[in-house]
């Protein structure tokens, strides 16, 4: 009998599994799937906006098709055109395409009654590769933190940046390029709009990113068709306040998207729209840095410094920062297999800031062969990233009213067996670029090539906690967690994340004082 009655309620059982993994968005019904953790469920490939192909290829992002049925999504989409650039991402999707304006979602919640914070992550590479389905980006452990994880793929390169006059003149807003941060807009809009059905809170979306990601954040926080999409953000290392990826105006892109063409000989837009995506790929090999996020009155009104100085982006609160070894320091000197030393050090100073020279060696100091060393990885780091990310922190906290909490990463991965270190001493060591990504997303064993320690986990933890603190309220404390203070103009407190993170107040205020200054003296020339 007890058998009978069990057997009786086994398709029910069945039914349930399956409906509360179908969830209904308005452009029709997803089918998604437990994740290896059968807490979490997973949507992966759902389309947030139609393909961008054909005539849609340098066009703002459109509806996505409405489908009928339940649509499987229990696979990654394909990611965005792109060349084989970094070799650190590792893909699991199937492969490069145009047609890939897709996202993801893990999610924990069991109903859509729930209303959980959402996240939703911007995957970095210069705006020329990444794509969502990396496995140091899985959002499946975040989401155990009890919030929903959302990834979005976007168009990069020249798919996602080219401008040309004739682009600009069929828009309707006057601009052209910037379809790749059009993307991330349209990705939030989506989120905003469904996100409830999968159990998510519409009015608590945090967008987060990291290199790319985070330059992409505070243009989020920046642009008209954005700034109300999200309740708070976090960046990783970048933001448009610095030359690394800096942003051009809209003439020289349109000016390089016509050199582009004659390339092609291209004499129309029809003509350029027809060339197969591999071949346009290709043929941008030499000069991809021509293909880039412009200033282009449209999504940037003008530049986000700018726009910040006036206190017209997102009066959210945001957590920002990045890793204490960002770029090695061979990148900005000559001559850079020559050991470095206090007299080559100091030469170089002067040939690169002429009269400011004594005051870049008071805050790059230089008493000695190590120290110069120490200087030079710190100028490197500044330069790419440090500096630009610090003049994002400090213009929000000045003009939006809103908290603002400043980290520098400074855990060390485990050593790769048999690395070179360029002679550099291993107690010099900092956390290089990117390093943070598999600790934020709790992702340490996806990558097999690194011999994780205990600390490494408890370290992965620790983050996790923050941000998904901080996506919940805005503040990234908690019980058990070692204090963070709001980063303000009293003390200027710094978060520092490591296996014994502590705040302790800023000391490099000093360097990128300096640097603002020449920044500034160069702007007037």
């Amino acid at each position: 009998m007890r058998i009978s009655i069990l057997a009786s309620l086994l398709p029910l059982v069945l039914l349930t599994a399956t409906a509360a993994d179908r969830v209904r968005t308005a452009s029709g019904t997803v089918e998604g799937a437990p994740g290896t953790n059968p807490a979490i469920r997973t949507f992966k490939g759902v389309p947030f906006a139609a393909p961008p192909v054909g005539d849609l290829r340098w066009k703002a992002p459109q509806p996505s098709p409405k489908w009928k049925g339940a649509r499987p999504a229990t696979a990654f989409g394909a990611r965005c055109m792109q060349a084989p650039i970094y070799s650190d991402m590792i893909f699991r999707d199937p492969g490069p395409s145009e047609d890939c304006l897709t996202l993801n979602i893990w999610t924990p919640a069991k109903s859509a009654k729930e209303k959980l914070p959402v996240m939703v992550w911007v995957y970095g590479g210069g705006f020329q590769a990444g794509g969502t389905s990396e496995p140091r980006q899985d959002g499946e452990v975040l989401a155990t933190k009890g919030v929903i994880v959302v990834s979005m793929n976007y168009r990069m390169g020249i798919f996602g940046f080219f401008a040309h006059p004739e682009l600009t003149k069929e828009s309707g807003h006057n601009a052209s390029g910037n379809y790749g941060l059009m993307d991330q807009a349209e990705a939030l809009r989506w989120v905003k709009q469904n996100i409830k059905a999968f159990g998510g809170d519409p009015n608590n979306i945090t967008i987060f990113g990291e290199s790319a990601g985070s330059f992409s954040v505070s243009a989020l926080m920046s642009s008209p068709l954005s700034r109300d999409l999200m309740t708070r953000a976090i960046g990783e290392s970048g933001a448009f306040f610095g030359s690394t990826l800096g942003a051009r105006n809209l003439e020289q892109s349109e000016q390089a998207g016509v050199k582009f063409a004659a390339t092609q000989k291209a004499e129309s837009l029809a003509a350029l729209r027809a060339i197969p995506a591999d071949k346009l790929l290709d043929a941008t090999k030499a000069n991809r840095g021509d293909f880039r996020p412009n200033i282009d009155g449209y999504y940037f009104p003008t530049a986000a410094a700018d726009i910040y100085a006036a206190g017209k982006q997102a009066h959210i609160p945001l957590l920002a920062g990045w890793n204490s070894d960002e770029s090695p320091y061979q990148a900005l000197m000559a001559n850079a297999k020559e050991k470095l030393t206090v007299q080559r050090f100091t030469e170089d100073a002067r040939t690169r800031y002429k009269d400011a020279a004594d005051a870049f060696l008071k805050v790059y100091t230089a008493t000695s062969d190590e120290d110069a060393l120490k200087s030079a990885r710190a100028l490197g780091g500044d330069m790419f990233i440090a500096y630009g990310t610090w003049r994002w922190i400090n213009a929000h906290a000045r003009t939006s009213g809103s908290p603002v909490y400043q980290y520098v990463f400074d855990r060390v991965r485990p050593p790769l067996p048999g690395a070179n270190m360029g002679g550099i001493p291993a107690t010099m060591l900092g956390a290089v670029h990117a390093s943070e990504i598999e600790y934020v997303f709790g992702a340490l064993d996806s990558n097999k090539n690194f011999a994780w320690q205990p600390d490494d986990h408890k370290v992965s933890d620790l983050m996790r906690s923050y941000w998904t603190n901080f996506a919940k309220t805005g503040d990234p404390n908690g019980p058990g967690l070692p204090k963070w203070p709001a980063y303000n103009a009293a003390d200027n407190q710094v978060m520092h994340l490591d296996v014994d993170a502590k705040a302790q107040p800023e000391t490099t205020r000093g360097r990128y004082e300096f640097l603002e200054a020449q920044a500034a003296k160069q702007a007037t020339k």
